[in-house]
């Protein structure tokens, strides 16, 4: 799995014009399913957003977790975190199928909830309004496969 990690002070996802998720300081946290990916891509990459210190302790290093700060995540499905660039027109080939990308986004919001972090999402699938104040800036690439 794929995922752009954001460190933000807020932020909000809407659908239609009607907010269907927010958080206030934590993570944005847009996530692709890839090709070949299956329940261990999600809880190894999950389990290390989980323990990751991005946030400034009283010293301003980067060394709390967003748990150590009582933060949230706010989780977009984000199929073109896939895209193959090689032409001009992106293809998305690598994206896993919807039906099993659907499945591991709900795995990967719920191993991230069962780490103690409160999350809030946006709606698989459907065209989304995104909106984040990024605190730092700290945006962060993350591949499973590094994890």
């Amino acid at each position: 799995m794929r995922a752009l990690l954001q460190r933000v002070s807020r932020a909000s996802v809407s659908v239609a014009g009607d907010v269907v998720g927010e958080i206030g300081p934590g993570y944005l946290i847009l996530i692709c399913a890839m090709q070949g990916d299956g329940d261990l891509h999600a809880e190894k990459l999950a389990a290390k957003i989980a323990k990751l210190r991005l946030f400034k302790d009283e010293a301003g290093k980067m060394n709390l977790s967003i748990k150590d700060i009582g933060g949230s995540a706010l989780i977009v499905s984000q199929f073109t975190l896939a895209a193959d660039l090689r032409g001009n027109r992106p293809g998305f080939s690598y994206a896993a199928p919807p039906d099993e990308a659907k499945r591991l986004y709900d795995l990967f919001t719920a191993k991230i909830a069962a780490n103690g972090i409160q999350v809030a999402n946006g709606i698989f699938g459907a065209d989304m309004d995104v909106s984040l104040n990024n605190d730092g800036p700290v945006t962060i690439w993350m591949d499973s496969a590094e994890a």
